[in-house]
């Protein structure tokens, strides 16, 4: 009898030890939001002009060096890639709503090694992923200043399944409201300093009780606008901007992660920093953009910290009535 209750006291232990441990890891574990930093950048409060249609091809990658935890510590030294890319659309109207532009965005994107919190093995092949729709989108135009205000969602068409190895999307609902300006320096508005707030509201995980908690993102730019003239220096070929950019992002509520049935942890809420450059050409003779955004992250608390890279290739089509 008592070999039987040493035995079970054992098993008890060793039990406790792995729960322990569990909860440890999941204490320590940070979900991700479906907003992609250094999307925005230099004149991140500026719409686009009106009457126009864009189609653009985004190419997002993120390399992560370093896993950091609570205070900050690197614990881990991930090799990890997150790579999406796909095919957009913007719209700007000329109709007004309390006195500013109307327009819309969709993007349809495929994403790999999609990164579904601070895990080392996030890894997978590349596959549709979620889709990101903006069916509200307005900006203002001042002399001094831009405005704008949008509420956008993304959807969850990606492949998601809890603990699964291949996932392609978050496996939840989200829905985010943005709002920013563009601040000119002076009368022909080349010297610009811009910032651009979101805040993302995330439902539960697809078939589970798990939430990522609510995310704010700010981006934004100090830069200066370049007008290239023709060879007759009679009117501009192209419009080149270049400068500092810049990215936060925290976590404003807790993660909420259920343990069976009678335990929720709350992971302490993780964020970063992120200073870079960008640059960006217009050729106006075909109305065609590329702009390539470099920003490194610093600052690191319960989350990766890396590098990210966002290219963009942009065509421009006018809906002015000639």
């Amino acid at each position: 009898m008592k070999e039987k209750n040493n035995y079970s006291k054992k098993m008890l232990q060793s039990a406790l030890l792995v729960i322990t441990l569990f909860v440890s890891f999941i204490g320590n574990a940070q979900l991700k939001g479906g907003h992609i930093l250094g999307a925005m950048g230099l004149q991140s409060g500026t719409q686009a002009p009106e009457n126009t249609f864009s189609v653009y091809v985004p190419a997002y990658i993120y390399t992560a060096n370093c896993l950091r935890n609570g205070d900050g510590d690197k614990i881990g030294n991930p090799d990890l890639t997150m790579f999406i890319t796909g095919v957009g659309a913007n719209y700007v109207s000329d109709f007004k709503i309390l006195g500013a532009n109307y327009g819309a965005t969709i993007l349809l994107a495929g994403a790999s090694n999609t990164i579904q919190g601070s895990y080392i093995d996030s890894k997978s092949s590349f596959a549709f992923t979620d889709m990101y729709v903006q069916p509200i989108q307005l900006g203002w135009h001042n002399k001094k200043a831009d405005f704008v205000f949008s509420y956008q969602m993304y959807i969850p068409t990606g492949k998601y399944e809890l603990g699964g190895s291949d996932n392609s999307g978050l496996g939840m609902f989200m829905n985010e409201f943005s709002a920013g300006t563009t601040l000119f320096f002076n009368e022909k508005k080349t010297f610009h300093f811009s910032a651009l707030a979101a805040y993302e509201i995330n439902g539960k995980k697809k078939d589970t009780d798990i939430k990522t908690g609510d995310i704010l993102s700010i981006e934004g730019g100090l830069g200066k606008t370049f007008y290239c003239m023709n060879a007759e220096k009679t009117a501009p070929k192209g419009i080149l901007n270049a400068g500092l950019i810049y990215y936060f992002q925290y976590k404003v509520s807790d993660d909420k992660i259920p343990v069976g049935s009678f335990l929720v942890l709350e992971p302490d809420k993780d964020h970063v920093s992120a200073l870079g450059a960008e640059v960006n050409y217009l050729h106006i003779g075909c109305m065609t953009q590329a702009g390539f955004r470099w920003v490194s992250e610093l600052g690191a608390v319960n989350r990766f910290q890396g590098n990210t890279f966002f290219i963009t290739l942009a065509h421009v089509f006018s809906l002015k009535k000639k």
